[in-house]
């Protein structure tokens, strides 16, 4: 009888322990945009990883698109927070809508889990542009307004590209498009002077002899355009990528959090989730919580401070 109720006692203490332990379920990850666009492969990628590096744990993918993605990024800021549902923290959705306005949600809502990826970003000149290279197109803004497009208005694109110019003292015009397709097709039949656009794209285009590289937006140069320049190195200090994360309601449990925090560590770096993301033209980057969070708040502060110039600040309240 002794054994018996030594073995119950046992028991009884390690059934708390055992249910205490994360996840024990499946965890689910908001997308903020819609099915089969780049942010959802990419977090469909990440999802695989991290089912890998959380031994084993189900971890399945929501999409909840809508609201430039305040829909979704709403969802995921105001979900239940024991851990199960999390999100996808998008620079659009956590650094420029609250300033736009609409939204029920400030960064200060957020729990920051960890950044994954970032797209890179570079300004081109377009067909018949009066300038090709960084100089020539800062000479040309200082008398004129050159024309830059973006993927519509209020969009990362164009603030990067007013953010840039109100760093370097310029003008400019920015032409919104109805998503990136079409400020690239304006590009290269010469409708407008230049453009924001992702390495993969101004890549193909400037092979094409359809694009100029004029500058990259990072702090130092890359690969895929080593002979071109940064702002940094010509003097004006601006940077700017779009980047993506996992975000969570605060008041996860910190165990909770850490497994969380810990499985995505170990997931970006596993070498099958870098390969996938890689072959889809994405640039993996880790950065913790801390990281993370400074890093959308100095974008969240750019971002106002143009919206702000634009007379655009809570133009949706």
């Amino acid at each position: 009888m002794k054994i018996q109720a030594i073995a119950a006692a046992v028991l009884a203490c390690a059934t708390p322990a055992l249910a205490a332990d994360f996840p024990v379920r499946p965890v689910q990850i908001i997308v903020p945009y819609s099915a089969g666009g780049g942010t959802d492969l990419s977090v469909r990628i990440l999802a695989e990883a991290l089912q890998r590096s959380m031994s084993g744990a189900t971890v399945i993918v929501r999409n909840q698109p809508g609201g430039g993605g305040a829909i979704g990024t709403s969802a995921a800021v105001h979900a239940r927070p024991d851990g199960y549902t999390i999100g996808t923290g998008a620079q659009g959705p956590l650094a420029l809508l609250p300033h736009l306005g609409g939204t029920d949600y400030q960064l200060d809502d957020v729990q920051f889990v960890g950044l994954f990826g970032r797209n890179l970003q570079l300004l081109v000149a377009c067909k018949d542009a009066p300038f090709t290279d960084y100089d020539s197109f800062i000479t040309y803004a200082k008398d004129n307004k050159p024309q830059i497009g973006n993927s519509g208005a209020g969009g990362a694109n164009h603030i990067s590209a007013e953010a840039f110019a109100k760093a370097a003292g310029i003008s400019i015009e920015s032409i919104p498009f109805g998503g990136s397709s079409e400020a690239r097709t304006a590009c290269i039949g010469g409708h407008i002077q230049a453009m924001v656009a992702s390495p993969a794209e101004a890549k193909a285009a400037a092979e094409a002899g359809q694009m100029t590289p004029l500058f990259v937006m990072e702090p130092e140069r890359i690969d895929l355009f080593p002979d071109t320049p940064t702002a940094v190195e010509k003097g004006v200090d601006f940077t700017w990528s779009s980047w993506k994360g996992l975000i969570a309601p605060k008041g996860i449990p910190e165990a909770d959090l850490a497994v969380l925090t810990a499985g995505l560590k170990a997931a970006v770096e596993d070498p099958e989730f870098r390969a996938k993301m890689d072959e889809m033209g994405e640039f993996v980057t880790y950065e913790d919580p801390a990281a993370y969070e400074a890093r959308a708040r100095k974008d969240s502060e750019m971002a106002k401070a143009v919206i702000t110039d634009l007379g655009m600040l809570n133009m949706n309240n």
